[in-house]
């Protein structure tokens, strides 16, 4: 007698929330790897980022969103734009709530707009190891009165508890259909994406105030050598040359230290050397230039 095959499961799961919710740190999580940059500064996460998870038969592919915030520059709607999307291209959506913060007026709004999505919707409550449990039963009913939630989550993004759920979940909810990337992809983000996203990490994590918003990173040249390692310059772009002056640092110390932080990571991720040289230019305006903004990965607002 022949075994009944489970058919195999494909689709998009978009990981929507107010900046900081703990978005990138789930999706790390989910996917056992690092494929999405993370800092304790709001508004990390510029463009969509899909990462791929297998569980059992099913390809879980987790869209990473930028935080959806009230937008003021040209590269903030397109941010917020590029979160939307993430929404509404997904096959279900999980609304990832900070359980400290609770229900905001920000998180109301998000919760609000999900809700005439048509998209079959999840809530996952993060950092609730931090909560007394008390606490959390009554936001989960406040949210589930907005958003009739098909499921929800209780989880340490950061910890790691509660995901197996989270994924065995997942997975069969998605719809019947082929694997749309192959089992072994982690990402579909470009290498030399990846390569600007975890030096912007070292700036976001090695620089304070105004610098970290008000600074791009684009490779300027990725060449493969002969003995397997590869040569990557960036450019990291800032609107003032205070700006420049505070990441150059003393004798370019500052910019010294965020190179080799990111080469070290980056050695890790690609399993191979890598030569990395940074540099850094003024440009002021630039986050409201299409051109710069489209280089992101983002459609450009206008």
């Amino acid at each position: 007698m022949n075994e009944t095959v489970e058919p195999t499961r494909c689709g998009l799961v978009a990981i929507v929330g107010a900046p900081n919710a703990g978005k990138s740190t789930l999706v790390n999580a989910l996917a056992g790897t690092k494929v999405t940059i993370v800092s304790p500064k709001p508004q990390t996460t510029r463009f969509r980022i899909r990462a791929v998870v297998m569980e059992g038969r099913s390809q879980i592919i987790l869209v990473d969103t930028p935080g959806i915030f009230a937008p003021r520059r040209r590269l903030d709607r397109a941010m917020v734009a590029a979160a939307w999307g993430g929404a509404q291209d997904a096959d279900l959506s999980v609304l990832i709530v900070d359980a400290r913060a609770g229900l905001t007026d920000e998180v109301r709004a998000i919760a609000e707009k999900l809700k005439g999505s048509g998209r079959k919707l999840m809530l996952l409550l993060n950092k609730a190891d931090l909560v007394e449990p008390p606490r959390l039963l009554p936001l989960a009913k406040d949210l589930n009165d907005i958003v009739p939630f098909a499921e929800t989550f209780m989880v340490s993004a950061l910890k790691g508890r509660g995901l197996d759920r989270v994924k065995a979940v997942l997975a069969v909810n998605l719809p019947e259909g082929p694997y749309l990337f192959p089992e072994d992809d982690l990402s579909d983000l470009p290498q030399r994406m990846l390569a600007a996203e975890i030096v912007r990490e070292q700036v976001l994590r090695q620089t304070h105030e105004e610098v970290p918003h008000h600074a791009t990173v684009e490779t300027e040249t990725w060449q493969e050598r002969k003995d397997g390692s590869a040569r990557i310059e960036v450019t990291i772009y800032v609107t003032r040359a205070t700006q420049k002056g505070i990441l150059i640092g003393d004798g370019g110390a500052k910019v010294k230290s965020i190179g080799q932080a990111a080469r070290k990571e980056l050695e890790a991720l690609l399993e191979r050397r890598i030569h990395l040289f940074v540099n850094v230019k003024e440009r002021a305006g630039w986050d409201e230039e299409g051109g710069r903004i489209r280089a992101l990965g983002l459609d450009d607002p206008g």
